[in-house]
């Protein structure tokens, strides 16, 4: 895994967030910048309003390219469009709470090894395309609240197993890892888990505002 003492980004790349709902984020799909936020209104777009401030002059360009609802299958069948395509420099990857939420719902059939080998698959796919391209995966979270508190025995201690594939698979791509379920098992113990997401599963505001602090702290963004 990466431990870099100064930041990933560099002056003109072009950053690529990945995901599912959470990443998506209600993002516009509208091209035309004026109408909508093409970023979202979670951690994403917390993030590049940090970046575009501390780096104004960088010239950096930020997309988001989360759908709503996608597990890892789903990247994998819309990689070349909205992946590769796109050459970004910085990759940031949050991936996995659907891949068990969905199969828990009767609408998936996912397991912790399918995950891990089509996750392997994206990635190798990824750096055979894009040699150069500096990876960031983050950790798939869920807080004990609503939808993970009602089917808390279906949930865990299932999804540590996501969580153990995603970290496993941060050290084989030498990606930066960002420990999202570690920092909100920290915040809970001084807030409740509703503070940080209402169903255990979309962050709130102040959600997305730890996950956007977190990851700029990991990318080595703030000071």
């Amino acid at each position: 895994m990466q431990n870099s003492t100064n930041s990933i980004i560099s002056k003109g790349d072009t950053i690529l967030f990945q995901g599912d709902s959470i990443t998506d984020s209600d993002r516009s799909r509208n091209p035309n910048r004026l109408f909508g936020n093409p970023l979202g209104n979670g951690y994403v777009s917390i993030i590049a309003s940090q970046l575009i401030d501390q780096k104004a002059y960088d010239k950096i360009n930020i997309i988001n390219r989360g759908i709503s609802g996608d597990t890892v299958m789903d990247l994998i069948a819309r990689w070349d469009t909205d992946c590769l395509e796109l050459k970004p420099d910085v990759l940031s990857i949050l991936i996995g709470v659907n891949d068990i939420w969905h199969t828990i719902q009767g609408t998936y059939t996912g397991t912790v090894e399918k995950y891990e080998t089509g996750y392997r698959s994206l990635l190798k796919r990824t750096k055979k395309a894009l040699l150069d391209v500096k990876l960031i995966i983050c950790e798939p979270f869920a807080l004990h609240c609503d939808k993970v508190e009602r089917n808390l025995d279906k949930w865990f201690p299932q999804f540590y197993g996501y969580l153990a594939a995603a970290r496993k698979l941060s050290n084989e791509f030498n990606a930066v890892f960002v420990p999202f379920q570690t920092m909100f098992d920290n915040a809970v113990k001084n807030a409740k888990p509703e503070h940080y997401s209402e169903d255990g599963i979309h962050p709130t505001m102040a959600g997305a505002a730890l996950m956007a602090k977190e990851w700029l702290k990991t990318v080595d963004i703030l000071c």
